[in-house]
């Protein structure tokens, strides 16, 4: 028996166990109204969530290191993404805009808020919403799974990228920097913003948007410009900002992979 093909897989097998660790941490969150942040288990699930991404990255660098790559492992990464990076982000921006919208609705109840109609039903479902996150997902992993164009880059925001920026939410609230002069909760906490979010990046993970990959298939700089400047740039970040700095690195990743293609297509051009 060869156990080094399993190796890859047994790892693929411990991001799985992070996102189903993570779902059962953010569907037994409580929403209390008038708290930012509901409880740790948010929190925890963005550890889970962002181990689960490390473990993501290593099993393909692993199975290219040993040259045991294969359908199997393929798919298998496939499944265990869409739960890790589909339904559990999906889960956790579910009870990010519930708790936005109990608040809302208690501005309601107390007499704070006027009463309309509409928007007492829309604050009661909008919630729901977040479940496009996870179907949005699945088309990402599927279209990624028979598209020839993603073997060395992707097509479209790629799933851990995605869940990485939403778990970012409870994780800034809980632990917002002292240095901000303002309360930056005030704004991601905001309904309309985690709904604009929803809709924005579940667009993102299937828009043909062409971003580079971090597989590093030798550590040569010349080969990996693009890599390792995203790469320093985002450790900088993380240490300056702390977790406030996420939503601008996958920010930076968007932008990175657009000058990157730009500079790409140019470089075609002169040679022809």
């Amino acid at each position: 028996m060869n156990i080094k093909k399993h190796i890859p897989n047994v790892i693929t097998c411990g991001n799985l166990l992070c996102g189903c660790l993570a779902t059962l941490f953010a569907f037994n969150t409580v929403s209390i109204p008038n708290k930012i942040v509901m409880s740790d288990n948010l929190v925890w699930c963005a550890y889970l969530v962002g181990i689960a991404a490390v473990l993501d990255f290593f099993d393909g660098f692993v199975a290219r290191l040993l040259k045991v790559g294969g359908e199997m492992g393929k798919q298998l990464d496939s499944l265990a993404d869409m739960v890790t990076f589909g339904v559990v982000p999906g889960a956790i921006m579910f009870k990010l805009i519930r708790l936005s919208s109990m608040n809302e609705l208690m501005g309601i109840y107390d007499g704070t808020k006027n009463y309309n109609v509409f928007i007492y039903y829309f604050y009661g479902f909008s919630a729901y919403l977040a479940f496009l996150i996870p179907i949005f997902s699945a088309i990402r992993l599927a279209k990624f799974n028979i598209d020839t164009r993603q073997i060395s880059s992707f097509i479209g925001v790629p799933t851990p990228a995605n869940a990485i920026l939403i778990c970012s939410i409870p994780l800034i609230t809980t632990f917002q920097p002292i240095f901000l002069e303002f309360d930056v909760t005030t704004i991601i906490s905001n309904i309309y913003f985690l709904i604009g979010l929803t809709l924005i990046m579940s667009y993102l993970l299937v828009a043909e948007l062409p971003l580079f990959a971090l597989k590093f298939k030798t550590f040569k700089w010349a080969d990996n410009k693009i890599r390792f400047v995203f790469l320093i740039s985002s450790l900088l970040l993380l240490i300056l900002f702390q977790f406030i700095a996420i939503p601008f690195i996958i920010f930076l990743y968007i932008v990175l992979s657009i000058i990157n293609n730009t500079v790409n297509k140019n470089e075609i051009q002169s040679r022809n």
